[in-house]
Formats: structure tokens, C-alpha cells, sequence
């Protein structure tokens, strides 16, 4: 209820406009992209809390240390080690057994520009059968919002082109950190 309270009086003051196509009342995967500047963060908890979307999202391990990891877990985070990051799968299943809820992520993984996509979660999507909904950032028409939700096939290029179509036009809040949607595991 509070979060609600705290997004509704974000988006009523931000420059940024909240745009959501209609969403399904059940969990899902939603990704953030582009990802290029620590205001995506914000942007996604200010969105799924409007919305009324229970989500855990994921983050790298060093966010969780000190001071900040009492605050970053109260906001739904889960820690990642990414130099061994296999185990969060299974951990995912298991807590999203316990209580439904949705998962954000940020395929990126960084909001530098990158070579391509973590596939960590195309790898979630098909091992629990959630759907994937695609979070976005418009720079170009200072818009943030949730997109299309999409069931992953199995086919990484055919999934991949749906979701290149979606972000081709979206531009981050800084567009030369974009990192092009394309997963190693993809077919030439």
C-alpha cells in the first residue's frame, strides 16, 4: 500500500509519462530495457508499484553489502553473483513455488554498452513456463512503461526478433549505453 502511495505521487510529479499495455493478473518475467542509467531502477519499482505488480527483481551482488542490503531486499531485491550465477535459477523456482510473484530483470546486465544480452532470462522463462513482458525506457518520448507480454517458444532467434521489433525504436535515457537485444545462444 505504501509503495502504491510513493508511486502514485512519483509519476504525478515525474516528466516521464507511465504507459502500460493491458497486463495479465499472473506472474511473469519482466525485463527492463535499454538499460542506461541507475534512473531505469527507479523507473521499474515506480511502474510495477503503480500497476500493482508484486515483483523481486534481480541485482548484482555488491548492491546487497553493507547498509544498502536491509534496503535493497525490503524493495524486493535478490542478489546475484555474476561470476556464478547458475544457482539462481533453481532458487527462483523454489521461492516462486512459496507466493507468486513477478520477476524484473535486467537482461543487459549493466548500463554500459555491452555485446549482447545475459540470457539468464530467456533460461528462466522456459524452465517455469512464465511469460515474458517487456519493460522499456523511450528517452525519444520520455514514456516508461510496461509493453507486450510474450510467451518464449523455445526458438531463441524467433523470440529474439519479437523482442528486437518491440525495443528497435526505444532509446535509454543515455541511447549510446544501448546494448543491441541478441543472446549468445541464438542461431547465426
Amino acid at each position: 500500500m505504501i509503495a502504491e502511495v510513493v508511486a502514485r505521487i512519483y509519476w504525478r510529479f515525474s516528466r516521464w509519462t507511465l504507459r502500460n499495455d493491458p497486463q495479465p493478473d499472473t506472474p511473469r518475467i519482466i525485463i527492463g530495457a535499454p538499460h542506461t542509467s541507475n534512473w531505469d531502477f527507479v523507473f521499474m519499482l515506480a511502474i510495477c508499484w503503480r500497476s500493482g505488480v508484486p515483483v523481486k527483481w534481480l541485482g548484482k551482488h555488491t548492491l546487497f553489502t553493507g547498509w544498502r542490503g536491509p534496503i535493497m531486499r525490503a524493495l524486493g531485491g535478490v542478489p546475484v553473483d555474476r561470476a556464478n550465477p547458475g544457482g539462481i535459477l533453481d532458487e527462483l523456482l523454489s521461492q516462486q513455488r512459496k507466493g507468486p510473484y513477478s520477476i524484473g530483470i535486467s537482461p543487459e546486465g549493466t548500463r554500459g554498452a555491452g555485446k549482447q544480452w545475459k540470457s539468464g532470462f530467456y533460461r528462466l522463462a522456459l524452465a517455469s513456463g512464465l511469460p515474458v513482458t517487456l519493460g522499456y525506457v523511450d528517452r525519444n518520448t520520455m514514456t516508461v512503461g510496461l509493453g507486450p507480454t510474450l510467451t518464449m517458444t523455445g526458438d531463441a532467434t524467433v523470440d529474439m526478433d519479437a523482442i528486437r521489433a518491440f525495443y528497435a525504436d526505444k532509446a535509454g535515457v543515455h541511447p549510446e549505453l544501448a546494448t543491441v537485444p541478441r543472446l549468445s545462444i541464438e542461431s547465426p
